[in-house]
């Protein structure tokens, strides 16, 4: 009987500082699943590698000699389609060509570590590893390694935020709310819905696995495209029906009810389910806050986080929904939800505003009646 061995991925770094190119060569080959076949001072110089060898993954970033690092991936979507992880020095002062690059065609953006920052190294390279393995389960990836399924390291509970929701503790009628959470080719699937909303849709929090200081930008780019009013959401900012807002980068958010509505509080603490902000802090919140007023969305992106706090907010009556297998970049966060039974259901992404605006009138009905 043949035993099937999971070869690791094969990831290609393109950056035009020999030590940042050393460094994240480092980081990647301290995850077993991952193995470095070359690394580019610039977009030319990584085309003769990719003729020697393909890669399953590019990890690269946008400030390169001679070709650009955006335009490099757009020659690649359009000749020869491969997972690209954007890995950006710029900082937020950059976010709107890396928010570009995303819509370009790259399944995922990280910050570039600081090396002397030891804390913010050791969080990036769980971030690094974690993308680049997502990358190459993204749908039309021609490597799926098994090895990736499951990260590595220790993984902590949304219990180092908030306690558990008590489900029997009765939750008083509200205002309709929307939570949704997204990770790897979340950016595209949240553009889709939201834009799809009328001004009269619910309010909506939304957790996007997204370094800082690039969610504001995402916001700003979505405000632009919307019906819907698309903030980076602050401390203490009330819920509004026909706005949406979305959790900064490195920091939790968690909804609070206050009389018929809610407000959101932003706060520091751990990484929970191996991110900041989490999807199961956000869900467990709206568990404990909202219950049956609730409808919880997870969408595409690897791992589990969400999946949990899904469950949380199904028992507490909210109504929880996973975006479908064929719709999604990354089938891992909504799989997981779907297998320990979160989700009451699995929709495409083009039935998920019209599943918000159901919800809403639904609810609403209840209210009146």
């Amino acid at each position: 009987m043949a035993v099937f061995v999971s070869e690791p991925v094969k990831v290609l770094i393109v950056d035009d500082s020999a030590s940042a190119r050393a460094m994240l060569r480092c980081i990647v080959e301290s995850d077993p699943a991952l193995v470095v076949i070359g690394a580019a001072a610039d977009a030319f110089s990584a085309v003769k590698l990719m003729k020697l060898e393909l890669p399953d993954v590019i990890l690269l970033d946008l400030e390169l000699p001679g070709m650009d690092g955006t335009t490099f991936l757009k020659r690649i979507m359009a000749q020869r389609p491969i997972p690209v992880v954007v890995c950006s020095g710029m900082g937020a002062g950059g976010s709107e060509q890396t928010l570009a690059a995303l819509e370009a065609g790259a399944v995922d953006v990280i910050l570039k570590p600081n090396a002397r920052d030891e804390r913010a190294r050791a969080e990036a390279q769980v971030r690094i590893c974690d993308a680049l393995r997502a990358a190459s389960q993204s749908r039309g990836a021609r490597h799926v390694s098994a090895s990736a399924v499951r990260a590595p390291g220790t993984k902590l509970s949304p219990d180092e935020v908030l306690p558990p929701p008590n489900p029997s503790r009765p939750v008083p009628v509200t205002e309709p709310i929307v939570v949704i959470g997204a990770s790897t080719g979340g950016t595209e699937a949240l553009r889709q819905i939201l834009v799809a909303l009328p001004p009269d849709a619910p309010a909506i929090a939304i957790v996007q696995h997204m370094p800082p200081g690039f969610t504001a930008a995402f916001a700003r780019r979505m405000d632009g495209l919307c019906q819907i009013r698309v903030t980076e959401a602050v401390d203490g900012v009330m819920m509004r029906k026909g706005e949406a807002v979305i959790a900064p980068g490195d920091y939790h958010m968690i909804l609070r009810r206050l009389s018929s509505g809610y407000r959101v509080s932003i706060t520091d603490g751990p990484q929970v389910s191996r991110h900041r902000p989490s999807v199961d802090v956000l869900f467990r919140s709206a568990a404990t806050a909202a219950g049956r007023n609730a409808l919880g969305i997870i969408l595409t992106g690897m791992g589990d986080d969400g999946a949990l706090c899904l469950g949380e907010m199904k028992a507490s009556g909210a109504l929880t929904v996973a975006q479908d297998e064929a719709s999604s970049v990354v089938y891992g966060m909504p799989r997981e939800a779907v297998r320990i039974g979160s989700a009451l259901q699995s929709l495409s992404l083009d039935r998920m505003a019209a599943a918000i605006m159901g919800f809403a009138r639904r609810h609403n009905s209840g209210v009146q009646a």
